[in-house]
């Protein structure tokens, strides 16, 4: 299950058939992986959902702004230094609006840096209250004289409250700037807004806030940006009987009553220097556990049930580990007096690594042995961790600007593994991260629409750009880019530079370049600086495929892409080529790390030894993919390297197994001269693999197979060649895999066994509603199966069950399984579902569509449901996109991409620009595959039937 270590301690492949049945396995294991590692392979995300294909778009504006209120950042003449907040969210309907509103009192002190007689300050979505007939009101602090307000407003376009003066803020002086104001506690996820939930048979009401990266502003006016680090003073009035939490600890807490009603005030210490994304406040009647961690206290919070029934134990129990892990690896404390976790119902994101108060969905936090699986128990585990590193990296030291959130994500994204490693060291999960990050990346990265790691400052500024940056390029590449940089610095080295950095820059700002530099101080040798080599893979798109002859020793590098024929228009400061290091091995003995510093270089130049072979001898380079970028070879040498994994592959270290996998399908489908079937054939020695990551390597390869031939007469081959052998292959997985890979593999390829098997399992649970026999391990893959095969019955009672779900993780697995089913009316009725808050929460609705598209039925339905209803950010319109246009294949569903990106031009796409053009381009390259594999395929199919 999802990146299950466990799974590979069950595999037990040796023995198994050869040739097609290596295939057919290979394509029934998809089932059950695809279901439960894409909710696992979104990572943990931070602050908003993570786009998994968009890239920042240019600013498209047309005209060149004048006033400094019509720039979307601002301008350097003021800098805050502390605010004092007091928010008062009502839990209950406002009865004049008929809404849910919060009021609150700010103030916040500033320097001024600059003379100037303008003040400008975001502010969204408030209703400011007039002070002496202005929306604020101006105070000199230490003896500095304020001038008097000549007029203000808000600038809805910029998000800004502007204060134009009757004189000059005087450089160097400090003034208060203070405003009373009312907003919506609205449920959009955004800012400070309302979750819901029932419980004990009523509805309840939390009060919550997700302000990365841009939604603070809709919580109080202040300077939003990361680099306007200030001071919090925090107070929160609350209902009683409620508990209010913010990133400090409570140091006060007082019952009075204002305007006749009987409220709670909750006071907490003063903030640590920190960035306007990172504050929280929450008010709820949740409950929690408590555990320490020298002296600070550790604290999981959620709904009161959940707490009762054990559901936060887990994540409490790895926490301490990794809070103490990451102190010593960074070598600096933890910088807060306390540290607490809290399960939201709804929260768009993974997590959001808010400074001592960090937010989750309940799937990411909260695990039930009874009835969650060994894959969320993961989840949990690596989605803490992720969010526990930012504690230091990227909450202590923080990105001057939103163009490097690589470096925030990135490393976190990285360092994560680390941490989960230290929790749960028998797991092997920093494997992982090939899978996870590296490989996963490679097919965002391989298009000619990707952008680089770090953009200019001046490309990524509306809240829309801003949004594009948290995608699957700043996530999963900048943590593939920085453990490159840790694997030939050495971890050591790495970490000692990574505690230069962190202690010289704690509570401020850095940009990418001064991470270098600490790191440079602490290098070991090397060829170029750490500029040099890390600039080249961080300020230019894409990545290199290193080409190596083993009969010359010649080897060539060249940007590698999935369709040889797109066009680039992006420039590159480097003409796409990398300092690539290459750590390789010869005949399974290790040597030393050679450099590619150039496009083309000879391997025995200088003093390393050649890279060219004799006899049996085989080379293998990027091992354990230390690298980021794919391998290529001369024939020879790929033969040989297949001949020593048919014959004992254990020579060939593990992650190295899994890239030779992902090298050779990826490099058939870039027009390397292969046969497409040749790829099969390299599948074969995975009758004798018995771990997981070669295997999940291959199952995500071939599904791309099956996604272009679903629809088409090859699939109906590929299923005649797997059917012949799947019942007694039923029997033989039974004991050698899990159960879930058997029951995914029958089921997969229609043999009739496994859809009674399924089908009465899930028949017995409708007969018996209290009393689900199913195992957590194969809720997944028995619910989706036994619902495809089923009809209406099947389908309202998995609904009722989603209704009934008091445990998160229960509710997602039948939230998936319901978009399984084949009729499509009840698919069609789901997506309506879908817009529903009160029957899909918010925070679900994207991934549900994308569920109901991931049905070959659904595609086109949920196509339709998308193009129909599409009005410009209805949706998160980025993972739409890649989630629907997955199958795209055709010239068909091309032209319909074309045209409706023609249609909603005007409407625009938001966040999603860039998204829509790589499926474009993707949808390109698949036409042009099918075009030229089916028929081969077919024929290597059609020879296995004989």
């Amino acid at each position: 299950m999802a990146k299950g270590f466990y799974i590979s301690k069950n595999m037990g492949l040796a023995g198994l058939l050869m040739g097609a049945v290596a295939v057919v396995i290979i394509i029934a294991l998809a089932a059950v992986y695809d279901k439960e590692k894409t909710k696992n392979q979104n990572k943990p995300v931070d602050g908003v959902a993570m786009l998994t294909t968009a890239s920042p778009t240019t600013s498209s504006t047309l005209s060149t702004p004048k006033d400094p209120w019509e720039h979307y950042r601002l301008p350097d003449s003021l800098s805050p230094v502390s605010y004092n907040i007091t928010l008062w969210p009502r839990l209950v309907v406002n009865a004049s609006t008929g809404l849910y509103i919060f009021t609150g009192q700010s103030a916040v002190v500033f320097q001024c840096k600059k003379d100037t007689d303008l003040i400008v300050i975001h502010c969204n979505k408030l209703n400011l209250t007039l002070l002496n007939g202005h929306h604020a009101r101006l105070t000199g602090l230490d003896g500095a004289t304020a001038p008097t307000v000549k007029t203000s407003w808000l600038q809805v376009k910029t998000e800004y409250l502007v204060i134009q003066l009757n004189g000059k803020l005087t450089a160097g002086k400090s003034y208060r700037l203070s405003t009373d104001f009312q907003g919506e506690l609205a449920d959009d996820l955004k800012g400070f807004y309302r979750s819901e939930y029932t419980e004990d048979g009523g509805k309840k009401v939390v009060a919550t806030s997700q302000m990365q990266a841009t939604f603070a502003r809709k919580a109080f006016p202040c300077f939003d940006e990361p680099a306007m680090k200030a001071v919090f003073h925090i107070t929160l009035i609350h209902q009683r009987g409620t508990v209010a939490l913010s990133n400090g600890r409570d140091v006060e807490t007082v019952n009075s009553t204002i305007d006749g009603t009987e409220v709670t005030m909750t006071r907490f210490e003063p903030t640590k220097r920190m960035s306007t994304y990172l504050l929280a406040f929450i008010v709820s009647d949740f409950d929690h556990i408590t555990g320490s961690i020298e002296n600070n206290n550790v604290r999981i919070w959620a709904r009161r049930k959940a707490i009762a029934e054990g559901h936060g134990n887990y994540a409490l129990n790895v926490t301490g580990p990794m809070l103490n892990f990451f102190e010593r690896y960074y070598n600096a404390s933890y910088p807060l007096s306390k540290s607490d976790q809290i399960a939201l119902p709804d929260f768009n994101a993974g997590a959001m690594e808010n400074w001592g108060l960090i937010t989750y969905r309940e799937t990411a936090l909260l695990y039930d042995p009874a009835i969650s699986s060994v894959g969320n128990k993961e989840r949990v585990l690596t989605v803490v961790a992720h969010e526990l590193a930012h504690m230091w990296f990227g909450n202590l030291v923080t990105l001057r600007w939103w163009n490097d959130l690589w470096l925030n994500e990135g490393f976190a994204s990285y360092v994560e593994y680390l941490g989960a490693d230290y929790a749960e060291p028998t797991w092997n999960i920093k494997e992982q991260t090939i899978l996870n990050d590296v490989h996963k990346v490679f097919a965002v990265d391989a298009l000619a629409s990707s952008h680089p790691l770090s953009r200019k400052e001046e490309e990524v500024n509306q809240p829309d750009e801003i949004s594009e940056m948290f995608n699957t390029i700043s996530y999963s590449k900048g943590a593939a880019v920085l453990r490159m940089l840790s694997e030939f610095l050495t971890e050591p080295v790495f970490a000692r530079g990574l505690s230069s950095y962190l202690n010289e820059f704690a509570f401020n700002n850095t940009v990418y370049s001064d991470l270098w530099d600490h790191l440079q101080k602490v290098r070991m040798s090397l060829p170029h600086t750490v500029h040099d080599i890390m600039n080249r893979w961080i300020l230019q798109m894409g990545f290199p495929v290193v080409t190596i002859d083993t009969a010359t020793g010649h080897i060539t590098q060249k940007h590698f892409l999935l369709d040889p024929d797109s066009v680039v228009d992006r420039p590159s400061p480097y003409n796409y080529t990398w300092l690539v290091p290459i750590k390789w091995m010869k005949g399974g003995v290790e040597r030393e790390q050679h450099w590619l510093l150039q496009e083309t270089g000879i391997s025995n130049a200088n003093r390393h030894p050649p890279m060219t072979t004799a006899g049996s001898e085989w080379v293998l380079a990027n091992l354990n993919v230390s690298g980021y970028y794919r391998v290529n070879y001369d024939m020879d040498n790929w033969e040989r390297l297949l001949n020593q994994l048919t014959t004992d592959h254990t020579v060939i270290p593990l992650i190295n197994r899994a890239q030779i996998v992902d090298d050779a399908f990826n490099l058939e489908r870039d027009s390397v001269p292969w046969e497409s079937v040749l790829i099969l054939y390299i599948t074969r020695y995975l009758s004798q693999e018995r771990d997981y990551i070669p295997w999940e390597s291959a199952l995500r390869n071939l599904n791309y197979y099956i996604l272009m031939f679903d629809r088409g007469q090859a699939y109906g081959v590929l299923q005649v060649v797997s059917r012949s052998t799947a019942l007694s292959l039923l029997s033989l997985l039974s004991l050698r895999y899990n159960q879930i890979n058997a029951i995914s593999f029958a089921c997969r390829m229609g043999v009739e066994r496994c859809r009674v098997l399924t089908s009465d399992w899930f028949r017995e649970w409708m007969l018996n509603p209290d009393h689900n026999p199913i195992h957590p391990n194969l809720k997944t893959t028995v619910y989706c199966n036994a619902i495809a095969a089923g009809g209406v019955a099947e389908w309202d009672f998995a609904w009722q069950m989603f209704k009934n779900a008091t445990v998160a993780t229960e509710a997602a697995k039948l939230r998936s399984s319901l978009a399984c089913t084949k009729v499509p009316w009840l698919l069609n009725r789901y997506l309506d579902y879908s817009l529903d808050p009160a029957k899909i929460r918010k925070q679900d609705c994207t991934s549900t569509i994308n569920y109901i598209a991931g049905n070959v039925v659904g595609m086109p339905l949920a196509w339709d449901f998308i193009r129909a209803r599409y009005g410009g950010g209805s949706f998160s319109f980025s993972n739409l996109i890649n989630g629907v246009t997955r199958r795209f294949s055709t010239e068909f569903e091309l032209k319909q991409l074309k045209q409706f990106k023609e249609d909603n031009a005007r409407v625009g796409f938001g966040s999603g620009t860039l998204a829509l053009e790589q499926a474009i381009e993707r949808t390109t390259a698949n036409i042009k595959w099918v075009a030229e594999n089916q028929e081969p395929v077919m024929k290597w199919l059609a020879n296995e039937c004989t």
